[in-house]
């Protein structure tokens, strides 16, 4: 899906611990009252085509141990997974490269400005509580607005 509006928010994606070399952002369009989400991430292992959980998460910062400040997904009508607001399709690396666009209606942009933007190690079997099982946090973004449409840091 492609648009002529400008993003309102990005994430800058950030590798950790083995993962360190991925790199990327994700992108948050206003459409129609719903939000697109365009994630583009490299730097994944080349070896083999992957599947990786991709959440937005209610913690604001990306520190802590294993990405712990990140917390658990972002959900506040406490639903279970994968219902939760922040759950997202996950991510599919190929050749080192992982590009995702969905468009949802379960949060709006200013609702994740301040939260995070979380890529997992595995793949989400879409059916674990709380989180789909999908493995240990390996990169992360801050999600932020953007001022004037700027999408460069």
């Amino acid at each position: 899906m492609s648009t002529d509006r400008l993003p309102t928010a990005k994430a800058v994606i950030k590798g950790y611990g083995d993962f360190d070399k991925l790199r990327g952002e994700v992108l948050f369009y206003p459409i129609n009252g719903m939000v697109l989400v365009c994630a583009g991430v490299y730097g994944f292992p080349k070896e083999r085509s992957q599947f990786h959980g991709f959440h937005i998460h209610e913690g604001k910062s990306c520190t802590g141990t294993e990405l712990a400040d990140t917390k658990g997904h972002y959900d506040p009508e406490d639903r279970p997974h994968p219902f939760h607001a922040g759950d997202l399709p996950p991510l599919l690396s190929c050749a080192g490269i992982a590009y995702m666009e969905v468009l949802t209606d379960r949060f709006t942009i200013e609702e994740v400005i301040g939260k995070t933007a979380v890529i997992h190690s595995g793949s989400d079997d879409f059916r674990s509580q709380p989180s789909g099982d999908s493995g240990k946090k390996i990169a992360c973004g801050e999600i932020k607005p953007i001022c004037c449409g700027q999408t460069d840091d």
